[in-house]
């Protein structure tokens, strides 16, 4: 079912609020934070960011429970964001040599968020 406009823009702010808190989460935990929203033609990452000699995509996860944000990242999805990864890392060689993993953090509303690391490989 679409959502209204109305819905739609609620939403949007509250994934741009998801992603400031992973953000702020990352940085407390020594990640530095290289790019947000990385748009690409094969998609969108949400969080780039590199602690130590590891480059780390970010998928965040927005749901009403921590299942249904588990449950909401797909096959299709992990290949179209390593595809995005590839183009990124293409893009920027003096990162070529450090190592690439992929990260999902779920967000679901009065939690801190959940930072699963290496949560798939390609």
């Amino acid at each position: 079912m679409p959502l209204d406009a109305a819905a739609r823009r609620k939403s949007e702010r509250a994934g741009r609020l998801a992603e400031r808190v992973c953000s702020l989460h990352l940085r407390l935990r020594a990640y530095g934070i290289l790019a947000r929203n990385f748009r690409a033609p094969t998609g969108e990452i949400d969080i780039i960011a590199r602690r130590g000699r590891t480059i780390v995509f970010v998928e965040i996860k927005l749901r009403r429970t921590l299942a249904d944000a588990l449950e909401s990242l797909g096959p299709t999805q992990r290949r179209r964001i390593a595809t995005t990864a590839e183009l990124f890392l293409a893009g920027r060689p003096a990162l070529a040599g450090l190592d690439a993993r992929f990260d999902v953090m779920l967000v679901v509303p009065w939690r801190l968020p959940v930072h699963i690391i290496n949560a798939w490989h390609i």
